[in-house]
């Protein structure tokens, strides 16, 4: 279950390691929010209520298609930890979470979706981690860090790809 802000990197890493432990004929599944939102659940706001439904309905899904892949990599902000908590609950075992961190001086550079600007300039007021009414609540102890900010993506997937194999 991977945690992190917009552009922290989640889908990037996740994709590049899904390719590696592929390549080990293991079976994998991304399911990314983004795409999960917009496909399935189009209707959601960015209220915290919706968002708590949609990482809800995200893990629902990812219940569902368990028994189908040897690894499935939940790409999500998941602001909330309570959200996080029962995704643990309802998924052990095997449920692990990965925290995507970096620093936002970064993510604003980077802005890989052009959110933060939208958010610098008033067009959004809803970006979680950096709206004042979009709150993130970063994880206490997840299973493993990724710093997006201090590791280049090569690292992270290098870190990750150990993590999942030999977990």
């Amino acid at each position: 279950w991977f945690t992190g802000l917009s552009g922290a990197g989640k889908t990037t890493v996740s994709n590049k390691v899904k390719k590696l432990i592929n390549d080990k004929g293991y079976s994998t599944l991304i399911l990314d929010g983004d795409i999960i939102r917009k496909k399935n659940h189009p209707s959601l706001s960015f209220s915290n209520k919706d968002i708590k439904n949609n990482n809800k309905l995200i893990l629902d899904l990812c219940l569902k298609e368990r028994q189908s892949y040897d690894f499935i990599f939940v790409t999500i902000i998941s602001p909330f930890k309570s959200s996080r908590k029962l995704a643990r609950e309802k998924s052990m075992p095997g449920f692990y979470e990965v925290f995507c961190n970096a620093d936002i001086k970064e993510l604003i550079k980077r802005d890989t979706k052009g959110l933060y600007l939208k958010a610098i300039n008033g067009e959004i007021d809803d970006l979680i981690g950096f709206s004042p009414k979009a709150v993130y609540e970063p994880p206490n102890n997840p299973d493993i860090i990724l710093n997006s900010s201090k590791d280049s993506i090569e690292q992270s997937v290098e870190k990750l790809f150990n993590f999942a194999i030999n977990t």
